[in-house]
């Protein structure tokens, strides 16, 4: 099945796009610039979802909904944010289709909304004035809610899961009694963030500040995890935003603190979406298909019955059977594939090319011996075990093969982050291999801004461990402090 990729190498772009389709996690909608999420793409992100669940309810966090339609006038409240998203923004103006006199369905021009309604690109201002009604005191506060929903932004060009007009997020929106507890808030998910992103999708990160230019519309700061992928491009995977007090101010949200002081309340705001399954696949994907971290494969382990006939067939599956139970019993998730409509061969590559941690095969001669051939997606590599060791060797052999995937992705991060101290060197860098580069910035937007519109690189982040380094920028030649990190994006 996976003769049928693109090879990464030469086209890494229709790769992508091919490994998405074949592996059956989303195809293009009718919808112009929308996907269909696949019931395998659609487990995988369940998979992320419930994992991150975890982690921000672990970290004191509710979840909640607020509506889908937000009414024009709340944008015109915070002009960054409006400024941000007018260009992305789908509008509702009418409530009603009729028949004309040609029998063809028409807007019912007498139906018109007496405001026009935003679909949600992102709920900050919607969410805001619902807190108005909810805080009055600092006995109120901290609010910490998050929100699984879809968004809206009207892209021109899409991709599957990296930039779709609709897709699916997660959006905390938090207020506070203080600057110090919101800025606390917005470091503290960011390293939620990362901490996901390394322990279950096997991705390092870098995390940092966005530069003035790159942050959110409406936040005083932007936080950023930055993921590089086979192609040495950039991907950013989430972020987290420092709000201050512009939306409490822009709704009119005060609250009494514990002196009787009436003061705004400060904000943040964080989110990750159906990116990441992209990052997933651009991160560790090979020429044969998907490979999927254990820790969020929705089937860790496959057991394809090699025979001959349905007298075969009864051994193999009560063997099967057994280790599936003993699996399942030990939370894993676990497949017995006894089609006979597919030959074995077919069954090998389909679980391949859809990353499948482990393949557990059983023949003739394994029923005899008693023992089973086990494959490990990453490396390719079979072995064969006794029987009766499998409930000890496939967990252990799940936790290397996730931290074989991380080891792997780490060191690519490494041999892909380049130091680079003048123009002629970043330019040569980036059309090579592209990749992390770290370069000094004098600091300005002009600057900022020239860099890009030559190179199409940007700056990803300022990493929060760049350290105090004495440098002149590659572009302008002018004082720098210290390195921040470019490359080319998605």
């Amino acid at each position: 099945m996976a003769k049928f990729l693109t090879n990464k190498d030469d086209n890494y772009a229709q790769w992508y796009n091919d490994l998405v389709i074949k592996a059956d996690l989303a195809e293009n909608s009718v919808v112009r610039g929308c996907m269909v999420i696949k019931p395998y793409g659609y487990a995988i992100w369940e998979k992320i979802q419930a994992e991150l669940d975890k982690l921000f309810k672990a970290t004191g966090h509710v979840n909640a909904y607020f509506p889908l339609f937000i009414p024009k006038s709340f944008f015109s409240k915070e002009a960054a944010h409006v400024e941000g998203f007018a260009k992305e923004c789908a509008v509702v103006t009418h409530y009603r289709l009729k028949l004309s006199e040609k029998g063809e369905i028409v807007v019912d021009e007498t139906a018109k909304l007496d405001e026009e309604l935003i679909v949600r690109p992102t709920s900050e201002t919607i969410i805001w004035n619902s807190y108005k009604n909810w805080i009055q005191s600092y006995r109120d506060l901290p609010i910490l809610i998050n929100q699984w929903a879809n968004v809206v932004r009207w892209e021109m060009r899409t991709r599957l899961f990296l930039r779709t007009t609709e897709f699916l997020w997660q959006e905390g929106h938090t207020a506070h009694a203080t600057r110090e507890e919101a800025e606390e808030e917005t470091r503290k998910m960011i390293n939620v963030y990362a901490s996901f992103a390394e322990n279950f999708m096997a991705i390092p990160v870098i995390k940092g500040y966005k530069s003035e230019n790159e942050r959110f519309a409406g936040a005083l700061d932007t936080y950023a995890i930055e993921a590089l992928m086979q192609d040495g491009k950039a991907l950013q995977a989430g972020t987290s935003h420092f709000l201050g007090q512009n939306f409490a101010k822009a709704f009119d949200v005060q609250f009494t603190d514990k002196n009787g002081k009436l003061d705004y309340v400060w904000a943040t705001s964080w989110g990750v979406s159906t990116r990441l399954m992209g990052a997933l696949i651009m991160a560790h994907a090979d020429n044969n298909g998907l490979i999927i971290p254990p820790k969020l494969a929705p089937l860790q382990v496959v057991i394809v019955p090699i025979y001959k006939g349905d007298g075969q067939l009864e051994g193999m599956a009560k063997a099967a059977m057994k280790i599936k139970e003993g699996l399942e019993a030990r939370g894993i998730t676990v497949k017995f594939d006894d089609r006979d409509t597919h030959k074995p061969g077919f069954k090998f590559a389909e679980y391949e090319l859809k990353g499948v941690p482990v393949r557990i095969a059983i023949g003739p001669r394994d029923l005899e011996n008693n023992t089973i051939e086990v494959a490990r997606r990453d490396t390719l590599s079979k072995e064969t075990i006794p029987a009766d060791s499998v409930f000890e060797h496939i967990p252990k052999l799940l936790t290397d093969i996730q931290n074989n995937i991380l080891s792997k992705a780490i060191q690519f991060k490494k041999e892909n982050t380049y130091h680079v101290d003048n123009w002629k060197d970043f330019i040569s860098r980036l059309d090579d291999t592209g990749g992390f580069i770290m370069a000094h910035w004098d600091g300005t937007a002009e600057t900022e801004a020239k860099i890009k519109e030559e190179t199409k690189a940007t700056i990803r982040c300022i990493p929060f461990d760049s350290p105090e380094e004495a440098g002149k920028c590659i572009y302008s030649g002018k004082p720098s402090k210290r390195r921040v990190l470019f490359a080319r994006s998605y």
